[in-house]
């Protein structure tokens, strides 16, 4: 029998992926950062020598993406960065399979086509640069690794856009939403889903990049987001809507590689009416 450990069991993903692992009747370990602090090298080392997981689900992550340029710069680091290599080295230790996750602020945005798995990364936020940081550790740790990038990232638990969008709705009649920068939108229960399904389909290890099909801009989302309400959404550039960290204008990765195992990967906007769906119940 596989055993199976979650890092970042109660944020966004972990949570998400825990209950998959519940509804598949697949026993796991799932740690937070209040029962497992991944900074604490001795601490990690120590946890996985005594539970000897075979397949280390690493989703514990810094994302304050604009904190991470100042006030949290060295918690980005710490966690993204020295935090991955405790959790990667020891995976070395005992053996285990490492999936990493990471996202598609590795690339700076500059590109007009896709990005493939192999293309150069550039990233211009704090944010971006430790996540990479990341995925060199786990590369220079392991072997049996897989590192999945993904991006703009929704679902039931925690805080993303579409609850921030649903929010905002109910209090203004018009909303202004930046239409010139361009992604992929994830849905955390297809993420979950691959996540697994790397392992039980017995995947070629490596990097690889998954988000819900298809492509849009923030603008579109937020339309599709609140098209049942009467909220209206006004296009706005990057430039009228300024953040502290760099964000990628057209960070559309290549999904060649997951549709290639066999994954099937819904479009974002299937995910997302799935998702507003079982929130309206």
């Amino acid at each position: 029998m596989v055993k199976y450990l979650v890092t970042g069991a109660k944020g966004q993903l972990g949570t998400e992926l825990g209950k998959l692992l519940d509804d598949e009747d697949i026993n796991f370990w799932g740690y937070d950062s209040s029962d497992l602090d991944i900074t604490n090298r001795d601490l990690v080392f120590q946890k996985l020598h005594e539970l000897q997981p075979d397949v280390i689900f690493h989703c514990a992550a810094y994302t304050a993406v604009d904190n991470a340029e100042d006030v949290g710069k060295d918690a980005n680091w710490r966690v993204n960065v020295e935090g991955t290599k405790n959790v990667a080295d020891a995976a070395k230790e005992i053996d285990a399979t490492l999936v990493y996750i990471s996202t598609d602020y590795v690339f700076d945005g500059t590109n007009a086509g896709e990005y493939g798995v192999d293309s150069p990364a550039n990233p211009k936020n704090e944010y971006g640069k430790a996540k990479l940081a990341g995925e060199t550790a786990v590369k220079q740790a392991l072997n049996d690794y897989y590192i999945v990038r993904t991006s703009w990232v929704f679902g039931e638990y925690g805080k993303n856009f579409v609850y921030t969008m649903r929010r905002l709705a109910d209090t203004h009649d018009t909303l202004t939403v930046v239409n010139d920068q361009v992604g992929r939108p994830t849905w955390t229960k297809t993420l979950a889903k691959f996540m697994l399904h790397l392992i039980q389909a017995d995947c070629k290890f490596g990097t690889y990049q998954l988000a819900n099909d298809n492509t849009c801009s923030w603008y579109e989302f937020a339309t599709e987001i609140l098209k049942a309400t009467d909220a209206k959404v006004l296009p706005v550039s990057s430039e009228e809507y300024p953040q502290k960290a760099y964000r990628p204008r057209h960070s559309i990765m290549n999904l060649d590689k997951a549709k290639a195992t066999g994954f099937t990967i819904p479009t974002w906007q299937e995910a997302l009416a799935l998702f507003l769906t079982d929130l309206d119940r």
